[in-house]
């Protein structure tokens, strides 16, 4: 990418979105394109074809998607899968159409079956049954990672697709009912700090695992992956062999499969959620009891991702996790 490439990001006041425009601008980069969803409803495919149309930008970052925890994931189990494969559809479709250098496409790790082995890499996609609780946003995100992969290897687009694992940071969504984890328990804890409350109450048993990535750190991966890498080089390194790579042309009829061209983001190191709670109340500062209600869902009990692939393309993880809670937190009371 060059400094002054047209850079659409969607979804740019998001957590994921927002903290990739901060990581593009601290880099120089100065022709960003953003649109708010008033300005451009992503649902709508007329709306979004013009907008292509219009701007026709050269890379494109697809962060726009309907998100939430366990509570939200399955309640509004209708609204996440439609939602966001719509939203999927009508970028990347798009972007093909609008002859795009290149888009990375952002999903998560929940794409993940619920049981397959830890941590997971990319390879265990599709192997066995998924989550039930968020089992419509993953479909969706792993139709998005197909779509990706289906349109580089039929019309030779560049089509990058990453899948961060458990995310915090500045501009998190910290609504009680729709958020994930670490932010429900900051918000939590500084309420029933600054009400001398005696008791904060956290969903399941705390004994579940799982692995958080600060967002700046997840940024500072998509642009890397932007800047230095393409697909042919995820194509040519994908776990089935390829006979004959020829990506952006004609495939050989002895070629080989290509899948899972996806790339996880994450740190490879976990946390139990009691633990998380007890580092959280620590930095906070809230002094009353922690209650695990066992009557709630723990949902997966472990989720690890294996990033030996983003490590091997060059970028590892820099902020650890009781730095990015503390970094987070000091966001979080201006509001």
């Amino acid at each position: 990418m060059q400094k002054k490439s047209k850079i659409y990001i969607a979804g740019h006041n998001g957590l994921v979105g927002s903290a990739i425009v901060k990581n593009l601008q601290q880099k120089g980069y100065t022709n960003l394109i953003m649109r708010s969803h008033k300005e451009l409803d992503l649902l709508n495919q007329v709306a979004v074809e013009n907008f292509f149309k219009t701007e026709k930008p050269e890379y494109v970052i697809l962060a726009a998607a309907k998100v939430g925890g366990i509570v939200a994931n399955n309640t509004y189990r209708a609204d996440f899968i439609y939602e966001n494969t719509q939203i999927q559809n009508n970028v990347i479709h798009q972007s093909y159409k609008h002859n795009v250098t290149k888009l990375l496409f952002l999903g998560s790790t929940c794409i993940y079956p619920k049981n397959t082995p830890q941590p997971m890499s990319e390879d265990s996609l599709l192997t066995s049954p998924l989550e039930y609780t968020n089992e419509p946003y993953a479909i969706a995100k792993i139709a998005g990672i197909k779509m990706c992969e289906s349109y580089n290897l039929q019309y030779g687009t560049n089509f990058i697709s990453v899948m961060p694992t458990n995310l915090y940071g500045p501009n998190d969504n910290f609504d009680l009912e729709t958020s994930h984890v670490l932010p429900a328990l900051l918000r939590k804890m500084h309420e029933a700090k600054v009400n001398n409350e005696a008791k904060v109450e956290i969903w399941g048993s705390g004994k579940p695992r799982r692995e958080f990535l600060y967002s700046e750190d997840m940024a500072d991966a998509c642009v890397f992956l932007l800047e230095n890498r393409d697909f042919k080089d995820l194509a040519l390194n994908a776990d089935t062999p390829v006979a004959k790579a020829k990506v952006g042309c004609t495939y050989e009829k002895d070629q080989k499969e290509i899948r899972n061209t996806h790339i996880n983001i994450g740190t490879g190191v976990d946390i139990s959620i009691k633990e998380l709670a007890e580092t959280i109340k620590n930095i906070v500062g809230f002094k009353g009891e922690l209650y695990f209600n066992a009557t709630k869902p723990d949902g997966t009990m472990i989720k690890l991702t294996d990033p030996s692939k983003l490590h091997s393309l060059g970028w590892k993880h820099t902020v650890e996790l009781e730095d990015g809670i503390r970094k987070v937190y000091e966001w979080y009371k201006k509001l």
